[in-house]
């Protein structure tokens, strides 16, 4: 699932493809969005909220969406559009403006909705990691009062909106913070590193298309743990693992480095785990 910098980037992008241009073209493959149609209103902006676009138009109108797991906002120019986009069946939304046309593909969350009711999709969110309703002390706040694992509770939007496993993850190894331990027993302090870190890794994420915790941008080295279970860890030589770390139902992969991190998790079973793309057998 796309990280907050990813959606705060496409949020950019959008905006300075459509802001201030009326659409000209609207079609949204939703079923509850059949009959709908944006067609002569200009775009006023389109931001982010944590993992959510909103993208706000004249009237009071909002199309809001949400990239879920593989869904993607694409920019082409529209005197050139191909039909093969308006044939696609990822197709789920197009909105096209005189000279750029923003294609929503396989998204994951589509509604339209008054402006002013924009708090019924997304006020449930903890403050925005890269909004202007960040707070630090109620992130802080929102994570030592949960009940969950530390992991879990970065992950939970409710706390903080923006994160996923990718920064969770790197957060977490870069603090030596174990993922199962129980947010509120880690106290104020280690709590306080951890969202200043989650925060400052996505503030240099979001102007940087490479995602990269380590520094480097080169293929293969921009992570520490994420994606890197079977593989030695940059820090203490011993093998990165991953296991399901939340509730049943809902579970995350959680990548982590045992010896660095205080311990097998939970739920790892302990057994040897290849390289991600090996085709070598998980024994």
């Amino acid at each position: 699932m796309p990280e907050g910098d990813t959606v705060w980037r496409t949020a950019q992008r959008l905006h300075a493809a459509l802001a201030g241009k009326p659409i000209i073209e609207s079609d949204l493959r939703w079923p509850s969005l059949a009959t709908a149609d944006v067609t002569g209103r200009a775009t006023l902006e389109v931001c982010s909220r944590g993992k959510h676009l909103l993208h706000r138009l004249e009237g009071g109108i909002t199309l809001h969406s949400h990239l879920r797991m593989e869904g993607q906002w694409r920019i082409e120019a529209t005197p050139t559009l191909a039909a093969r986009w308006r044939r696609s069946a990822d197709l789920r939304a197009l909105v096209a403006a005189a000279d750029w046309a923003a294609l929503g593909l396989r998204l994951g969350m589509l509604d339209l909705v008054p402006t002013a009711r924009e708090s019924e999709l997304v006020g449930h969110l903890g403050p925005d990691v890269l909004g202007p309703d960040w707070d630090p002390e109620v992130a802080v706040s929102n994570v030592l009062a949960s009940t969950a694992t530390v992991g879990g509770a970065l992950l939970d939007q409710r706390n903080l909106a923006g994160l996923g496993t990718l920064w969770t993850a790197e957060t977490l190894f870069l603090e030596r913070v174990h993922p199962w331990a129980v947010a509120a027993e880690l106290g104020p302090t280690v709590v306080e590193r951890l969202v200043a870190r989650a925060h400052r890794l996505l503030e240099g994420a979001r102007v940087d298309v490479v995602q990269t915790s380590t520094g480097s941008r080169r293929r293969g080295e921009t992570a520490y743990v994420h994606g890197r279970s079977g593989r030695p860890c940059r820090r203490c030589g011993g093998l990165v693992r991953v296991a399901p770390i939340g509730p049943p139902m809902r579970e995350r992969t959680m990548f982590y480095c045992p010896t660095c991190q205080g311990g097998l998790g939970p739920t790892d079973d302990g057994r040897r785990q290849v390289p991600l793309g090996s085709s070598g057998r998980r024994r």
